[in-house]
C-alpha cells in the first residue's frame, strides 16, 4: 500500500497535479498592492517575464494578496531598486483566465530562455478600504475606524501615538500625520463597536492591521476615547505646457494650489522620482533651450533645494525646504520630459 501511495505521489507530481507551496509579493510599489511582481521558488525569490501579461494576470495578483480591483499593468522597471542581476526569472508566458485563486493555477512556463529584467512585469491594485477618517472636512481627517466582520467600528485613544496616525495617513494615501487627539466632541463620536485598543505602531507599517493591539473588540473603552486623526492632504504633482502627461513643467500640489519647482539641486536622481511617480518611463535629457520651451510658470514656488536618492515613491519623500520658502524666479522652474509607457 504505501508503494501504491509513493507511485500516485510521483505520478501526480509528474503531471504537476501536486504543486509545490509558492509565495508572491509586489515589489518597490507605494504600497503592498503594487510594484514588480516577484515570486518564490525553492526558497528563492524571483521575477515574471512580462510576455503576454495582461489584466487577467494581474487581477488573479491582485486576489491572491488580498488587494482590491486590478488598475493596471505597469512594467516591473519602474519599481526601485530594480531587480538584482543575479535573481532569477522563474517564470514567463503567464496566461490566466483571471478567475483564478493563485498565479501558481494559472498555465505559465517555467523553463524561462529568453527574458531578462528588462521584461518584469509589473501590476497595479486598488488598496482594500479596511481604514477610513470619518466626520472631518475630507478623507484625510476624522475618526479612526476599522473595518472588522464587514461592519465598521472605532479605535480606542488608549495607546495610540503619532507613529499609528502616520500609519493611517499613509494606508489612505494622505500626506503628513500632523494631529491625533480624543475625539471629545459628541458630534464626532461614533457609535456601534469599538474594535480596537492599545494599538502600537513603529509607524513604518504598510496597514494598520500590521500594528500590534489588543484582542478585537476586547476592551473597557467608550466612544469618549474615540480616536481622531488629522493628515495632510495627498501630495500630487504634474507636468505642463508639454505635449504628453509626461513631458512639461513640473508642479506640485499643496494647501489646495498647485505651485511650481525651482531647479537648484535638481537632477537626474530627482526626474527618475517623478518619472516613477506619473508612472511614466525612464527620464529623457533636455537642453536648456528644449527645456524654456515648455513654458514658464506663475503664482507660488512652492519646492526649492531638492534632493532624492532615486529610490523614494514620492517626491514628497525628498529632502527640500519648507514649503513655500526659496531663492529662485520662474526662470529657473524645473522642465522635463519622461518616456511614455
Amino acid at each position: 500500500m504505501a508503494l501504491l501511495f509513493f507511485l500516485i505521489l510521483a505520478f501526480c507530481n509528474g503531471l504537476g497535479l501536486l504543486e509545490s507551496s509558492s509565495r508572491m509579493r509586489l515589489v518597490g510599489g507605494r504600497h503592498r498592492c503594487e510594484g514588480r511582481v516577484e515570486v518564490e521558488r525553492d526558497g528563492q525569490w524571483g521575477t515574471v517575464c512580462d510576455d503576454g501579461w495582461d489584466m487577467k494576470d494581474v487581477e488573479v495578483v491582485c486576489r491572491e494578496l488580498g488587494c482590491g480591483a486590478a488598475t493596471g499593468t505597469p512594467s516591473g522597471t519602474l519599481y526601485k531598486p530594480l531587480a538584482e542581476k543575479d535573481q532569477k526569472v522563474l517564470i514567463q508566458g503567464v496566461s490566466c483566465s483571471g478567475m483564478e485563486s493563485e498565479l501558481i493555477h494559472c498555465e505559465q512556463e517555467e523553463d524561462v530562455f529568453d527574458c531578462s529584467h528588462s521584461e518584469d512585469a509589473g501590476a497595479k491594485c486598488e488598496i482594500p478600504e479596511t481604514v477610513r477618517l470619518v466626520g472631518g472636512p475630507d478623507h484625510c481627517k476624522g475618526r479612526v475606524e476599522v473595518k472588522h466582520q464587514q461592519q465598521w467600528g472605532t479605535v480606542c485613544k488608549a495607546g495610540w501615538n503619532l507613529s499609528a496616525a502616520k500609519v493611517v495617513c499613509r494606508q489612505l494615501g494622505c500626506g503628513r500625520a500632523i494631529l491625533t487627539q480624543r475625539s471629545c466632541n459628541k458630534d464626532t463620536q461614533g457609535q456601534g463597536p469599538i474594535w480596537l485598543s492599545e494599538v502600537s505602531c513603529s509607524g513604518q507599517e504598510g496597514n494598520l492591521q500590521d500594528c500590534s493591539s489588543g484582542l478585537w473588540g476586547k476592551n473597557n473603552c467608550t466612544h469618549d476615547e474615540d480616536t481622531w486623526v488629522e493628515c495632510e492632504d495627498p501630495f500630487d504633482l504634474r507636468l505642463v505646457g508639454g505635449d504628453s502627461r509626461c513631458s512639461g513643467r513640473l508642479e506640485v500640489l499643496h494647501k489646495g494650489e498647485w505651485g511650481s519647482v525651482c531647479d537648484d539641486g535638481w537632477g537626474e536622481n530627482e526626474e527618475q522620482v517623478v518619472c516613477k511617480q506619473l508612472g511614466c518611463g525612464e527620464s529623457i535629457f533636455l537642453s536648456a533651450k528644449a527645456r524654456r520651451n515648455l513654458g514658464l510658470g506663475g503664482g507660488r514656488i512652492w519646492l526649492d533645494d531638492v534632493h532624492c536618492s532615486g529610490k523614494e515613491q514620492s517626491l514628497e519623500q525628498c529632502r527640500h525646504r519648507f514649503w513655500g520658502y526659496h531663492n529662485c524666479n520662474h526662470k529657473e522652474d524645473v522642465a522635463m520630459t519622461c518616456l511614455e509607457l
